[in-house]
């Protein structure tokens, strides 16, 4: 089995969006450890819908949006990371990360503590916002920091292009494309947009190491 994670700078970026292109275009299972807020679609619900591949259940299944740890805290449970091992499946595994990089999912555990242990090539996924530059090299710093093999960084967004050169010049990264917003959301605008504008090569490679 070959694993990438796929993970954000911040919450509501669109990294669920690019997972499901991600999984559809490697033909791989999708999971999210763990899901906090069930008001609409899940994440997992969102990828099976957009990439037609299998999804796994979540580690955790809880009901408050919120940071994991005040979810499960708010539910009487606790996140028990030693529960949170990469599935085994056939092929890829996409496992995509909630939030950022220092969410945490209990009072001592970060999602990085969290990829740190799994050891699979991360995907680092940021908006080309304001105060992208700032929140990407961070995150660039962190992961590196804790020994995480970084594949790239995916921008999702308007074109930025002097904001993307900056960071991946000062970031000393992979640039692995940009995916627009896409008007008409749907598994076929999704799969023709990451054909068109993400560095798939460059993926499978890492996974394939």
């Amino acid at each position: 089995m070959s694993a990438i994670v796929v993970t954000g700078t911040d919450t509501e970026i669109g990294k669920t969006v690019f997972s499901a292109g991600l999984t559809a275009a490697l033909n791989a299972t999708y999971w999210k450890p763990v899901q906090s807020g069930q008001e609409e679609e899940t994440d997992s619900q969102i990828v099976a819908r957009l990439s037609g591949r299998p999804v796994l259940p979540e580690g955790y299944l809880l009901q408050l949006p919120a940071s994991p740890h005040l979810s499960a805290e708010a539910e009487g449970v606790e996140i028990d990371p030693a529960t949170l091992d990469l599935p085994k499946v056939d092929g890829v595994l996409v496992a995509e990360g909630a939030g950022g990089l220092m969410v945490p999912l209990n009072c001592e555990i970060l999602y990085l503590d969290l990829f740190t242990r799994w050891g699979a090539p991360v995907i680092l996924c940021a908006r080309t916002q304001l105060g992208t530059i700032n929140h990407t090299l961070l995150s660039l710093l962190a992961l590196r920091g804790a020994g995480c093999d970084v594949v790239g960084v995916v921008f999702i967004g308007e074109a930025e292009e002097a904001v993307e050169k900056t960071i991946c010049q000062f970031g000393k990264v992979a640039h692995l494309g940009r995916l627009p917003m896409i008007n008409g959301l749907a598994p076929d605008t999704l799969a023709s947009a990451f054909a068109k504008h993400i560095e798939l090569n460059t993926i499978k490679k890492a996974i394939n190491q």
